[in-house]
């Protein structure tokens, strides 16, 4: 990558540490250019050397004269690895202990993966390398962990939802060599994906990348230290798992793997791991699985994607999350289990009454709600299930047609995000009680002005996706001081409506995603939206236009055309997409706020590499 200017160098470190050169004081200018100099112009040395002053007093002139000594063997000009090295090793030895262990961990992910956030913190738990604070659940303090490890540019963002937190990561790939280092010197993870080297590699590994696609393990080597094993490539020859005596971790990836119906992959021996707690398998179809688990009372985890599940799984007293996506039919028993954090999915079409009466999972915070609704399904028994749920913060539901009857009334205190696809009638009353909801996903049938009046006063909401074939009114009215605190607005109808935004509504959105019908548009001049100049807050708009004529087309990109023009950013619009859509985009630029500190998203290629956030994504740019 070509290094960056003076101009840019200085830009990027002053803006990651102080938010602006302007803002450095005095007595730090003359060491900065001493910092600036060891890192060459290189974007990801100067990001980590920024972030780690960043993350202490960054007054302290003494701290940035240790920094600039400890770069003292190190050239200014064409740096090579083993210097980058030892730049990215001043941050993680500025780590703490417990920050340490969860940032070489990453190195049990394949070079350039996408990692999620939930599912790392969730192994983090199960390694036990997270503490319990002080009023903090074990899943909360490992987040933060997470986002500490953001703050300091060790990680790179990609999805960024639109509160600010960051959901999903990568690591660089000079940081992944640096990670891959450290675990080689402290025994940490052990890569096997050279079969030449496997005899050396492995004396006594404690966490097993297994990357070997046809070769074997010698017969000599010891697997019982082995606390952990992941397999990305789908390998037809991982070792027996009579080895792993005391495996706490297993992920395992088949999708790709050459098994057939007489040669299925046989992992019948999970169910003796006695140890584990995270158990994670892609590819179910390509093997032999256990259909009896009662033995692993140390279970905390359990994502298959198969459609078969061990009917004991509702034995295990330490189950926290339960994923399986394939499965209609859950267990008797599962609504008893009490333990539970998150269920992937809930069929009530498939579920017996008698598992709808007996859910009595209080600590449930997640829950995917799948099912046809029909006169089997006791809509009062539901219900009263559902309300059961007090800990409640995130669910979905999806169906053909979810009936009125379905309610949450009383709602759970606690719900941050809900999305109901697909709801006969209209926007039910019932969510106007939802104080702390923060994201909506809703489709109904109908919407009218007292539908949109329930959702505009809910307090938290910051991203609402609403979709609706019909608009019982022909103007969709936007009042003032409607939305207080929406930041996303996505909005799709099937019949065409006239949207009309006031002044003083939605005083907060940045991003508005209109998805349009152009049927019959060239026949109302008044079609576009009105008041987009109102939106002083807003940064971006996309705009999907489908259906319709080539003319009716144009007709309506025209139309928002003019209507975007009256916005008073003048930003300018874009093509894109291989159906028409616009793209626009204002000329800001915004801060991203996780919690009670600053989650910051960098790029490491400067103007050329330019990271911007959209649609809940980082897009790199080239």
């Amino acid at each position: 990558m070509k290094p960056l200017n003076e101009e840019d160098s200085r830009k990027l470190f002053f803006n990651r540490i102080f938010f602006s050169e302007e803002a450095c004081p005095g007595q730090l200018r003359d060491v900065s250019v001493e910092i600036l100099k060891k890192c060459a112009g290189l974007p990801l040395a100067i990001i980590s050397i920024s972030s780690l002053l960043a993350s202490e007093s960054s007054q302290q002139k003494e701290r940035w004269k240790h920094v600039q000594n400890s770069l003292g063997s190190v050239s200014g000009t064409n740096l090579t690895l083993e210097a980058m090295r030892y730049i990215l090793n001043l941050s993680y030895k500025n780590l703490s202990h417990h920050l340490k262990t969860c940032f070489l961990y990453l190195g049990m992910f394949p070079e350039d993966y996408t990692i999620y956030r939930d599912d790392l913190v969730g192994l983090w738990i199960s390694e036990g390398f997270v503490s319990t604070a002080c009023g903090q659940s074990p899943e909360q303090t490992a987040i933060s962990y997470f986002n500490e490890l953001v703050n300091r540019s060790l990680i790179q963002p990609l999805w960024i939802d639109v509160g600010g937190s960051v959901r999903s990561c990568k690591v660089h790939d000079m940081l992944l060599d640096l990670i891959l280092y450290k675990c080689a010197e402290e025994n940490f993870i052990t890569p096997v994906d050279n079969p030449e080297a496997i005899t050396g590699q492995l004396q006594k590994p404690r966490r097993m990348l297994f990357n070997l696609a046809g070769a074997t393990l010698p017969g000599d080597v010891s697997m019982s230290q082995v606390r952990s094993f992941a397999m990305w490539r789908g390998s037809m020859n991982i070792p027996s798992l009579s080895y792993f005596k005391y495996l706490r971790v297993f992920i395992a990836d088949f999708r790709f793997s050459s098994a057939d119906d007489n040669q299925k992959i046989n992992l019948i021996g999970l169910c003796k791991l006695y140890q584990l707690r995270h158990k994670q398998i892609r590819g179910c179809w390509n093997c032999q699985l256990p259909t009896q688990i009662r033995g692993l009372q140390m279970l905390e985890t359990f994502h298959i994607d198969g459609s078969c599940i061990p009917m004991d799984i509702f034995l295990l007293p330490h189950l926290l999350d339960l994923r399986v996506p394939g499965v209609k039919r859950l267990p008797e028993g599962i609504g008893k289990v009490k333990s539970l954090q998150h269920l992937y999915p809930f069929d009530t079409l498939h579920t017996s009454l008698d598992s709808i009466k007996g859910l009595e999972l209080t600590n449930l915070s997640s829950l995917v709600l799948t099912t046809v609704f029909s006169e089997d399904v006791d809509m009062d028994v539901l219900n009263s299930s559902l309300a059961k749920l007090c800990n409640l913060e995130w669910l979905k539901i999806f169906s053909s047609s979810i009936p009125e009857a379905l309610t949450l009334s009383p709602p759970p205190p606690n719900l941050v995000t809900l999305l109901m696809r697909k709801r006969s009638g209209r926007a039910p009353n019932w969510i106007g009680e939802l104080h702390n909801l923060q994201n909506l996903d809703l489709t109904v049938e109908k919407l009218n002005k007292d539908g949109v009046g329930i959702l505009a006063e809910l307090p938290a909401l910051i991203y609402l996706q609403l979709k609706f074939d019909r608009a019982l009114e022909e103007t969709i009215a936007i009042d003032g001081a409607a939305f207080p605190v929406l930041k996303r607005f996505d909005v799709t109808w099937e019949n065409m409506r006239h949207l009309a935004f006031q002044a003083g509504a939605m005083p907060k959105l940045q991003r508005l995603h209109l998805d349009l019908n152009a049927r019959g548009w060239n026949q109302d001049e008044n079609a576009a939206p009105t008041g987009i100049e109102h939106l002083l807050a807003l940064e971006r708009i996309y705009v999907m236009i489908v259906s319709g004529t080539e003319y009716e087309k144009r007709s309506a990109e025209s139309a928002i055309r003019s209507a975007i023009n009256m916005h008073p950013s003048h930003a300018h619009i874009t093509q894109k997409g291989f159906r028409p859509a616009l793209y626009y985009k204002a000329n800001r630029t915004t801060s991203i706020q996780q919690g009670p500190t600053h989650t910051h998203a960098h790029t490491y290629g400067g103007p050329q590499g330019q990271i911007v956030h959209e649609d809940g994504l980082l897009h790199c740019l080239s």
